[in-house]
């Protein structure tokens, strides 16, 4: 392996939980084949009066080696989190790496909002039944203390709230950890964000959350960078991507995915949902800066690409802008849904994935390309190399994040 200096950042192990498939095998096997699992969501606390189309998860069950203690007192996110770490872990080999040399940081904040309406609805009348367990679950840290129990962390631990870009932006953390020598291993964790009626109906009425348009054909709901979009589509997913200092992964003898090259953030200026063009820019300039890589180096773009009117139309203002105009684009939440708070790093997992099999995954439902002149990744997946990738993610309150990945 080239690469390999204090200030490298490697990607060690990977771990995903989505709709479309629980585990790389089984995401991998959907993402290029571009099999959706959208239709009207069942889940409780999720519908009221208003129909909401998304995409669930299928049941899970827990690993032998996960606590049965844990697992029984754990919510859905809890849950999810707990196997998608799993699998990162044991990719990466983390059970002889010193527990305190090993962080964990969880994107996102708010993430139990069903779970919690659900509580208030069994306690309304009866408050001083309240379980006793509730003190603890209501607070996004339980989710750190639950992960860090179970794998034995004793590094550090803690959440980051970046709205959409949370899952990105605990990757960029997690970096900027190992490269300043608080760890030697970071688990960034994208954490499922567990949606109610309250919250789908907000951001339905919002406008970023669809689809009216699509409401008895829920396959065509999700359809971002086409002239036909009418806003995002929910989809429940956790990721998790183990980073690891370059020098400790090799005199371990760990294999990698990728070199994490650069990253950037930037915010707006602003607290409302609209994208700024000049926001999303800076990120992208600095990623590009801080991997010291030309606009034109870059060979593919995971999108944010959410399926929102003003959003896609400015995500590509800045992919021009920028000079990026060459590289292959795709959307993985065409497929995935939208997972908010796990979106970003859920989406660095597809693209580690699609260096790993030097395939590019289609964008569903892209008939009709706001830019056709670009070079979409639309009805079938295609081979390619990646060189260097450039994975954006953008969420409410004007957070802009870029992370390069390279292919060691």
């Amino acid at each position: 392996m080239t690469n390999c200096s204090l200030s490298n950042v490697w990607v060690t192990g990977a771990g995903i939980t989505s709709a479309i498939g629980q585990g790389q095998s089984a995401f991998a096997d959907a993402l290029f084949r571009g099999e959706h699992a959208f239709g009207i969501m069942k889940r409780p606390g999720r519908q009221k009066e208003s129909i909401f189309i998304g995409a669930e998860l299928a049941p899970m069950l827990p690993a032998d080696r996960i606590a049965k203690r844990l697992w029984r007192g754990a919510s859905l996110t809890s849950q999810a989190a707990l196997i998608t770490l799993l699998e990162a872990w044991e990719e990466a080999g983390l059970d002889d790496v010193d527990p305190t040399r090993i962080g964990l940081i969880i994107g996102g904040s708010n993430v139990q909002q069903r779970e919690q309406l659900l509580t208030y609805d069994s306690y309304a009348d009866r408050p001083l039944y309240t379980r006793p367990t509730y003190a603890l679950t209501f607070m996004d840290s339980d989710l750190c203390g639950i992960c860090t129990e179970q794998f034995n962390i004793k590094g550090f631990a803690y959440t980051i709230g970046g709205a959409s870009a949370s899952g990105q932006a605990a990757v960029i953390a997690g970096a900027e950890a190992i490269r300043s020598g608080q760890a030697d291993v970071v688990i960034a964790l994208g954490a499922l964000m567990d949606l109610s009626y309250l919250e789908c109906q907000a951001l339905r009425s919002l406008g970023a959350m669809g689809s009216d348009r699509y409401a008895g054909e829920p396959d065509a709901a999700c359809r971002p960078f086409d002239r036909a979009r009418d806003g995002f589509i929910y989809g429940e997913a956790c990721g998790a991507i183990v980073l690891e200092r370059a020098e400790h992964a090799v005199a371990r003898g760990q294999q990698a995915y990728a070199r994490i090259a650069g990253w950037g953030m930037a915010t707006d200026g602003n607290r409302n949902p609209n994208p700024s063009a000049e926001g999303e820019t800076r990120a992208v300039q600095q990623a590009l800066n801080s991997a010291e890589l030309g606009a034109r180096e870059i060979d593919y773009i995971n999108t944010h690409g959410t399926g929102s009117a003003i959003g896609d139309e400015t995500e590509l203002q800045v992919i021009r802008d920028c000079g990026l105009e060459q590289a292959y684009l795709n959307a993985t939440k065409s497929i995935t849904g939208h997972g908010l708070s796990a979106a970003g790093n859920v989406e660095l997992v597809a693209t580690l994935l699609q260096i790993k099999n030097a395939m590019l995954h289609p964008t569903r439902n892209l008939y009709d390309p706001i830019d056709p002149a670009l070079r979409w990744v639309a009805d079938q997946s295609v081979e390619h190399e990646i060189r260097n990738a450039l994975s954006l993610s953008m969420g409410f309150g004007g957070m802009n994040t870029a992370v390069i990945l390279q292919r060691l």
